[in-house]
This record gives structure tokens, C-alpha cells and sequence, in this order.
């Protein structure tokens, strides 16, 4: 009973992790990219404030790292179980379980790259993050590559988690309401990656 309890506990927050702080975490960069939109100086003015936040590293590890390494590495975890049987039952919510999957394990590497060169190696060079630091790395085409890859594995991950997550939490409960939370998510999964999309190419100039 203790066994059983505790893994409906740890499912419950690893999908509430994949949604509040992370999903939170990956809409306020698309809202922070967005500002490349509006030129590099203006992109600069609003980075350079955000960094200004007070307690802004103690922030981003008790809120992003944090639930992030949680949801990770629990999630990783639940992908070396899972059997994928997509091959033999070509259902449709099988494949999105496979993707879901799939897409976890391709977000996770992103997150370690980005982390790394946009958080790690630039503060070891003592180099502010600003429009020419993401020019220069998405200038050149395998990166861009790289962090459209990165960006539509991490929105279809989140935009496919929410429809699970409300299964999961007991918010949609019956086939017609999962089919309508299917279609929004499937919305939002084109919204966000169409805007995303759209930023890397302010920010690749």
C-alpha cells in the first residue's frame, strides 16, 4: 500500500512539475524572445532589467532548477520503463505517448546545452547575455537547427503534458472533454511554435 501510494504521489507532482514552474519557465522565454522583435536595443533593455531582479539566482534555483532536475530526472525514469508498443497498437494517443517520451529525452539534452552555453560558459567568460551573444550562436545554421529542435520537443512536451496532467489530476474525465482539451493543446502546440519560430529568426537576424 505504501509502495502504491508513493508512486501515485510521485506521477501526481511529476506532472504538476511539468507544468507550474516549468511550463511557466518556458512561456516567460518565449514572452522574453519575443522582445527581439522589436529591435536588438530594445531586446537589450529588457534582458539587462531582468537581470537586475533581486535574489534572481536563488529565484531560478528554487524555482526552476530545482522542480526541473525533479521532473527530469523522474521523468527519464519513467521512459526506461515504459514499454513503447506503438508498432503494434497504432493508436493515436499511443504515438503521443511515444512522442511525449521521445520529446523528453530530446528537450533534456537541449536544456543541458542551453544551460550550458547561455548560463555556464558565458559567466565563466564574463560575457552578458544580449541580442549579439544569441546572434552569434544562432546565426550559424546547425545551431539555429539545434535550438528549433530544442524549442518545438520542449513545447510539445509541455503543450502534450497539459492533456495528461488534466487526466491524471481528474480534470477531464469524460471522452468528449478529453477531446476538447486534445484539440486546444494541439492549438496551443502551433501557436507557441509558430511564435517561437518567428523569434529565433528576430534573434538569428
Amino acid at each position: 500500500m505504501g509502495l502504491i501510494t508513493g508512486n501515485f504521489l510521485e506521477r501526481k507532482i511529476h506532472s504538476l512539475t511539468g507544468i507550474i514552474p516549468i511550463g511557466v519557465f518556458l512561456l516567460e522565454h518565449l514572452i522574453t524572445n519575443s522582445f527581439a522583435l522589436k529591435g536588438p536595443e530594445y531586446y537589450n533593455q529588457k534582458i539587462e532589467a531582468f537581470q537586475q531582479i533581486p535574489f534572481l539566482v536563488p529565484i531560478e534555483i528554487l524555482l526552476i532548477a530545482i522542480p526541473l532536475a525533479f521532473h527530469t530526472i523522474l521523468g527519464l525514469y519513467y521512459v526506461y520503463l515504459s514499454k513503447n508498443n506503438v508498432l503494434q497498437y497504432k493508436y493515436f494517443r499511443n504515438y503521443m505517448f511515444y512522442l511525449q517520451r521521445i520529446t523528453a529525452i530530446i528537450t533534456f539534452l537541449f536544456v543541458l546545452y542551453h544551460a550550458y552555453t547561455a548560463r555556464i560558459a558565458r559567466a565563466a567568460a564574463g560575457i552578458e547575455i544580449s541580442y549579439e551573444f544569441m546572434n552569434g550562436i544562432l546565426s550559424q545554421p546547425l545551431f539555429f537547427i539545434i535550438y528549433l529542435v530544442g524549442l518545438l520537443a520542449a513545447v510539445f512536451h509541455f503543450s502534450n503534458g497539459i492533456y495528461t496532467f488534466a487526466i491524471s489530476w481528474g480534470i477531464t474525465l469524460g471522452p468528449r472533454s478529453q477531446k476538447i482539451l486534445q484539440n486546444v493543446c494541439t492549438a496551443l502546440f502551433f501557436i507557441m511554435s509558430g511564435v517561437g519560430t518567428i523569434e529565433l529568426i528576430a534573434l538569428a537576424g
